[in-house]
């Protein structure tokens, strides 16, 4: 029987699927009916997504757009909270489309269980959309 990953290695697991824009591997980590929430997310864009399709949904176009190259500063906080963590991480790439620098700062709190993601709330920097080639949300 297979020992199912801590939420910080299921979570640096998924960072390498994003760096090689393995979008359906990293969907793959979800429970079926997880949430992902953006509480700062602007005006346009999603506040919360539930279950894994609109999850995927949402995923499917961004390494169209946001070509992610490394997540260079990565600090993993374990809580009082079984399976849930903190992060605080940097992504660092290029905007596809304007072929400019693409550089974000989060801090997201996750909760794993069974060896699934069941919750993530993603507090990144709703100003970095304003770039140019940076908006993904309903693209194709």
């Amino acid at each position: 029987m297979t020992v199912p990953m801590t939420a910080a290695e299921l979570y640096r697991h998924g960072l390498r699927l994003l760096l090689e824009k393995d979008i359906p591997g990293w969907v793959d980590l979800w429970d079926e009916d997880g949430v992902l929430e953006f509480p700062f997310a602007p005006q346009g864009w999603p506040e919360r997504l539930e279950g894994r399709q609109a999850i995927a949904d949402y995923m499917r176009h961004y390494p169209d757009h946001v070509d992610l190259h490394d997540f260079p500063d990565v600090n993993i906080h374990r809580t009082t909270v079984p399976g849930t963590i903190v992060v605080e991480m940097r992504g660092v790439g290029r905007l596809v489309k304007t072929d400019s620098p693409f550089d974000m700062t989060y801090i997201a709190v996750v909760t794993v269980e069974d060896g699934r993601i069941t919750s993530y709330r993603d507090y990144w920097n709703p100003l970095a959309v304003q770039q140019p080639g940076a908006d993904f949300v309903g693209a194709n």
